[in-house]
């Protein structure tokens, strides 16, 4: 009877643990969703405990197209090739804040620019959720779909380990709140109908994301895919 007392309290107290243990599961994998935690498989390279290398820009994208926008008047499929034969593994795309221009690469050659617009904060690299500032760094495109609103949408797999690094940092150096977010649902999108002139005045409006007329991301869209890499610059 006493060892049967016992293995009821050993069931009873084992159940507790693992609903515990299940309950702060739930609760991590919310706040690495909202931004408030850094994911498990990040953790190591985020916090340097595996000889973190040195974050470099620049590294995709050596060789830059002139200060024109390449090939804007041509239809992206005469310069390239059609989307359905192309080897998309060779595409990349650079995104050159400064100058409000996309481009796309192939095998590392720039062929064809976009004028965009960015978040409504323009200077500076991303650091928190609500800094209305797009993110700096190399990403890669998750998932793109069509977009209800902005035509098209290109996820990017913000925030990157990169990403979490520098806004640790920030938090490190007082820069933003230790209760800060680091932000989410980054990408590269098109503007709301009958708003093509807020990329022609360069007017940045979106809360971080990278935005080009519904007629360029459309032909964009055609030729990326997911794992598709692109690189972000001031």
């Amino acid at each position: 009877m006493e060892l049967k007392k016992r293995v009821n309290i050993w069931i009873i107290s084992s159940s507790i643990s693992l609903l515990f243990v299940a309950a702060s599961s739930i609760f991590y994998w919310q706040l690495v969703k909202l931004g408030y935690a850094v994911p498990i498989p990040y953790i190591l390279d985020v916090f340097c405990l595996n000889n973190c290398a040195a974050d470099d820009l620049n590294t995709l994208h050596p060789k830059l197209p002139p200060d024109s926008l390449l090939n804007y008047d041509k239809p992206l499929a005469k310069v390239l090739g059609e989307p359905d034969k192309l080897d998309k593994n060779r595409i990349s795309i650079l995104v050159e804040k400064s100058k409000y221009r996309l481009t796309l690469y192939s095998d590392k050659q720039p062929i064809k620019s976009y004028p965009v617009v960015l978040g409504g904060n323009p200077t500076g690299d991303k650091l928190k959720a609500g800094d209305s500032r797009t993110p700096e760094g190399i990403f890669r495109i998750k998932d793109f779909y069509p977009h209800e609103i902005w035509s098209k949408f290109l996820w990017l797999d913000y925030p990157t380990k990169q990403s979490w690094r520098k806004h640790i940092k920030a938090k490190q150096d007082g820069a933003i709140g230790w209760g800060d977010s680091v932000g989410s649902e980054v990408g590269i999108h098109g503007v709301p109908a009958n708003s093509q002139n807020i990329v022609k005045n360069k007017s940045n409006w979106t809360l971080g994301c990278v935005s080009l007329e519904n007629k360029d991301v459309d032909e964009l869209y055609q030729f990326v895919q997911k794992g598709t890499a692109v690189e972000i610059v001031r």
